[in-house]
């Protein structure tokens, strides 16, 4: 087989895996989002019935997921405990910063999240608890419409776009 041949077949086969890990991003969107329903869930019902403190609310929410968010929250009760910011949401931006994995909207709503954790009375952070969950839900809600079809269509326009680079080069 002649060198271009196979360059062909690395580029078709590196634009269909990129296209590849678009959807598998996509789909780990939505289960982080679905993850952090449940968490916001948890929160609140640790909040509205126990009066759980924020530190050790923290660290039960990261004992409710797994993954990256569960880091996040660990990192959040961390921070909290050793007071190094004077606000929430300082906290929040530290634990966030050694996640590199999140994808931009989830940080974004942990981020809405922490501004307004420990802010607010008991109503006041439950309402903005279900702010949050309402904004996931809305996130969620734009990334299931259509979901088959858009995932299709990202593996085969990266195929189609690996096949017509190959061509142009051979």
């Amino acid at each position: 087989m002649s060198y271009k041949g196979i360059g062909a077949i690395l580029v078709i086969t590196g634009c269909g895996g990129f296209g590849l890990s678009l959807a598998a991003a996509y789909k780990r969107e939505e289960g982080l989002l679905r993850r952090l329903i449940r968490v916001l869930q948890f929160m609140r019902w640790e909040l509205q019935y126990r009066l759980t403190p924020l530190p050790e609310l923290c660290r039960q929410a990261a004992g409710e997921t797994g993954g990256v968010l569960r880091e996040v929250f660990e990192g959040l009760a961390r921070e909290l405990d050793g007071h190094s910011a004077p606000e929430v949401y300082q906290c929040m931006l530290c634990a966030l910063r050694t996640s590199r994995e999140l994808p931009g909207s989830v940080k974004k709503l942990l981020r809405q999240l922490g501004r307004s954790l420990g802010r607010f009375d008991l109503n006041g952070q439950i309402q903005g608890l279900d702010a949050v969950e309402a904004a996931c839900r809305e996130r969620l809600t734009a990334l299931s419409s259509n979901r088959d079809v858009r995932l299709r269509s990202y593996e085969t326009l990266a195929l189609c776009a690996g096949a017509a680079l190959a061509i142009l080069f051979v």
